[in-house]
């Protein structure tokens, strides 16, 4: 039986660029796509309802993170064998999928990531914020340290991950919030798989969806408040859920 493919679209106000998202993206090399909308008060549910695509509505906002919990345990319920997490902002170029999904295939990577950042200058003249570029190198040059990787970047919204990935970290005891995409690179590092990344091309846009200054900053320590968990788990004796191998109930739950 061959291997299935699911991409996830975790939703919020992506009505102006849902379905520029999805022109991009080579149907045939993936097997369903599953759009969850969280509580969105545009058109983003009346777009997605005439895309091919299976929609999930929330009824109330769960926030980033949880949107991508339904979306990954739905995924796996769905018999997911590869899953590629994207954006719907239209920053992150569908048509890399395929590429992403082979070095998962080739058993390279467990878990791969679009790396928006080449050089400086395609990334500024893609229109990255310059704020947003310093912010993002930085945050990126510590996180490898304090991880071991060498990632050309910790923040990106188009990720693929192989089902035991899913299957092994336990994302549900994540944040709800924009951390949770950082806690759960640290568990993929901390459970021991191999992480990668493959080019994209930059597009930032006014349409673009984008957290704000202060919600960036936020996010920024929570994220070293997420390593300072990490290392107090594997050398203080600390205990911290995040970094707990799932029980057999809670694998379950997930699948």
């Amino acid at each position: 039986m061959p291997d299935k493919v699911i991409v996830i679209l975790p939703a919020h106000n992506a009505a102006n660029t849902l379905e520029r998202t999805l022109a991009d993206l080579d149907r045939t090399a993936v097997d369903e796509i599953i759009v969850c909308d969280d509580a969105s008060t545009d058109d983003t549910v009346r777009i997605a309802e005439r895309l091919p695509v299976t929609l999930i509505r929330h009824t109330r906002n769960l926030g980033y993170g949880g949107n991508q919990k339904t979306c990954y345990r739905e995924a796996l319920r769905r018999g997911a064998d590869y899953i590629v997490m994207l954006h719907p902002d239209y920053q992150y170029d569908a048509r890399t999928v395929p590429h992403a999904i082979a070095f998962l295939k080739l058993g390279i990577c467990d878990l791969v990531l679009g790396n928006r950042i080449r050089t400086r200058a395609e990334t500024l003249s893609g229109k990255m914020p310059p704020i947003k570029y310093f912010a993002n190198r930085g945050l990126t040059f510590i996180e490898n340290i304090l991880a071991g990787q060498n990632l050309g970047e910790w923040h990106s919204g188009f990720r693929a991950y192989t089902r035991r990935v899913l299957e092994t970290i336990p994302f549900h005891r994540n944040s709800d919030d924009f951390v949770f995409d950082s806690q759960f690179l640290v568990q993929a590092v901390h459970f021991g798989f191999k992480l990668g990344d493959v080019p994209v091309p930059v597009r930032y846009f006014d349409k673009a969806s984008s957290i704000n200054l202060r919600r960036s900053s936020v996010y920024a320590l929570q994220t070293l408040l997420t390593f300072a968990q990490w290392y107090a788990h594997r050398f203080l004796h600390y205990r911290c859920p995040l970094f707990a191998m799932p029980s057999n109930d809670e694998s379950a739950k997930t699948a």
